[in-house]
C-alpha cells in the first residue's frame, strides 16, 4: 500500500489493510492478531504522528527503536530492552506493507518467506502468548488426552520405581507416545531399577537426569538425554522440564535474538544447565506466574510451530 494512500486512513481501516497483507504471507492466525496489534503500538500508546514520523524515517532502525523504548518504559511492566525487538520485527513488516502494491485492488503473487524471515517474525514471549499456547494444548486431544494417559500410569498405577514390570511398563509407553528411539526397553529398565530413584525423584534432583541417560547394551554406552528428562518429568513435572529438539531451537533463538541467558550449545546437553536456561528464560520475559511445566508447553509448541523438523 501507498505510504501516502495509508496515512489517510483510521487506525481501524489500516489495521484491516494490514492483516489482509500477512495473511496473503501465509502468516499463522496467531502471529497475524500479534503482528496486526503491535505493529501499531506507538500509535496507540504515544500519538499518530510519532507512529507515521519514525517508521517512515530514513533512520528507522534507530529511531524506531529509541521510539519504542521510551514508550514501552512509560506503558509496560517489562523490560523494554528485551521487549523492543519483537516489536521491531513487526514494524519491519509493516513498512513492507507499505512498499506493496494494494492488495485489496489487484492481486499478485505470494512472496516466499525465507527461513530467516520466519524466524524474525517469532512473537515475542510474554503472559499473553503463553496463555494462548496453554489454551491451544488443552484444546487439542491429542496432546492433553495422552499427557492424562501418562499422569495416570506415573502416579496412580505405577508410582513407583521399585518393581521391573512397573518400570518396563513406563519406559516402554514413553517411548512409543515420544517416539524416543530405544530399541530394546528392557536394559534401560533394568538400569533405571538399579538406581533406585524414588527419594531423588521426590527432591527434584538434577544430577538424577545425567545417572538414568547413560545406559550400556550390547557393551555400547547409549545416552538416551531427551528420555531421561521425560521420565523424570513424568515423575515430577514441576522439577523436571522436558529437553527437546523443538525447545533446544526456541532457547538458541531468543538467546541468539534477545541475549537472555549466556550459554553456548552443548550446555543444552547438561540437564543442570538447560533447566538453568529455562529459568533464565521465565525471568527475563516475566513470566513468573508460570511453573516449568508450563513454560515447556508453550516452549515445545511454539517450537514446532515455527522451528519445525526437516525429513
Amino acid at each position: 500500500m501507498d505510504a501516502e494512500i495509508a496515512k489517510t486512513l483510521e487506525i481501524r481501516e489500516l489495521r484491516s489493510e494490514y492483516r489482509k497483507y500477512l495473511q496473503q504471507l501465509g502468516l499463522g492466525a496467531n502471529t497475524v492478531n500479534t503482528s496486526s496489534n503491535d505493529a501499531f503500538y506507538l500509535w496507540k500508546n504515544v500519538s499518530k504522528e510519532v507512529f507515521w514520523e519514525k517508521i517512515l524515517s530514513d533512520d528507522f532502525a534507530v529511531d524506531y527503536k529509541a521510539a519504542m523504548i521510551d514508550a514501552l518504559r512509560a506503558n509496560s511492566k517489562g523490560n523494554p530492552e528485551s521487549l523492543v525487538s519483537g516489536y521491531m520485527s513487526h514494524a519491519r513488516k509493516f513498512r513492507a506493507f507499505l512498499g506493496e502494491a494494494d492488495l485489496v485492488h489487484r492481486e499478485k503473487s505470494v512472496p516466499t518467506i525465507r527461513k530467516k524471515e520466519v524466524e524474525d517474525i517469532v512473537p515475542t514471549p510474554s503472559p499473553e502468548e503463553v496463555e494462548f499456547y496453554l489454551k491451544q494444548w488443552d484444546e487439542l486431544e491429542n496432546y492433553h488426552l495422552q499427557e492424562d494417559a501418562l499422569d495416570k500410569l506415573f502416579f496412580t498405577l505405577c508410582p513407583e520405581n521399585k518393581e521391573m514390570s512397573d518400570i518396563l511398563l513406563k519406559v516402554a509407553t514413553l517411548n512409543d507416545f515420544y517416539s524416543t528411539n530405544i530399541f530394546s526397553v528392557y536394559p534401560v529398565a533394568k538400569h533405571i531399577l538399579s538406581l533406585q530413584i524414588d527419594v531423588r525423584l521426590k527432591a527434584g534432583d538434577v544430577t538424577l537426569v545425567r545417572d538414568i541417560q547413560k545406559v550400556t547394551i550390547n557393551g555400547v554406552e547409549k545416552n538416551f538425554y531427551s528420555f531421561a528428562t521425560k521420565y523424570c518429568s513424568h515423575h515430577n513435572p514441576l522439577e523436571y522440564p522436558i529437553y527437546d529438539s523443538y525447545v533446544e531451537k526456541v532457547l538458541k533463538h531468543f538467546r541468539d535474538r534477545d541475549g537472555f541467558s549466556k550459554f553456548s550449545n552443548d550446555d543444552l546437553k547438561d540437564y543442570i544447565r538447560f533447566k538453568g536456561a529455562l529459568v533464565d528464560f521465565g525471568k527475563f520475559y516475566g513470566l513468573d506466574q508460570y511453573n516449568l511445566k508450563q513454560i515447556d508447553k508453550y516452549i515445545w509448541q511454539l517450537g514446532k510451530k515455527y522451528f519445525p523438523k526437516k525429513y
